[in-house]
């Protein structure tokens, strides 16, 4: 525990851990339900400074998108979509991290999808340090955004019969991160 003690008088370098960590997301489909899909790829860092998070990155590998439908994943991966071939990844960069609340932040920065980047405000509850049964010391967070599909040049879609589209433009973004203290 006086470890943990210790953190909250220090600047500390955080790793996350990709098995305890995830990102998904749901996007309307014709106007009805959400299809929701994550990806199973997710390296970032953090720091932390007395106590208090000052940085968040998150590089996530666009090619591992599921949505649990192989033609669907295909066509996401698509120049249509991602272009995964071309931007195989997806990344976060904080500029600024302001807290709004204990332990309740916003983190402005930069969002790069398919080659455009553009400055975008997460919403990140993150949690206190805990020692865990492996004498790791860990912290978690969550992080929402809602980011419009087509700023990113994610345009494609198809127009329906009856009116509206099949693809919406709206995507919710839900990320659950583990991190460890960097060696």
């Amino acid at each position: 525990m006086a470890a943990i003690a210790q953190l909250k008088d220090s600047l500390t370098s955080w790793n996350l851990d990709p098995t305890h960590s995830d990102v998904q997301f749901s996007v309307r489909h014709l106007g009805l339900l959400s299809v929701k899909g994550h990806f199973e790829k997710l390296t970032g860092t953090a720091k932390t400074e007395n106590g208090k998070l000052t940085y968040f990155e998150a590089n996530i590998d666009a090619t591992s998108i599921t949505t649990q439908n192989t033609d669907r994943d295909n066509h996401l991966k698509s120049a249509d979509f991602l272009d995964t071939e071309k931007y195989p990844e997806i990344n976060f960069k904080s500029t600024q991290v302001t807290e709004v609340a204990p332990n309740h932040y916003k983190a402005a920065g930069d969002l790069t999808i398919a080659g455009q980047t553009h400055p975008v405000v997460l919403d990140i509850e993150a949690t206190d340090p805990i020692q865990d049964p492996w004498g790791l010391t860990r912290i978690g967070a969550q992080a929402h955004i809602e980011i419009s599909r087509k700023q990113w040049g994610l345009t494609w879609n198809q127009v329906l019969e009856a009116g509206g589209f099949a693809v919406g433009d709206e995507v919710k973004i839900h990320i659950e991160v583990e991190a460890t203290v960097a060696a």
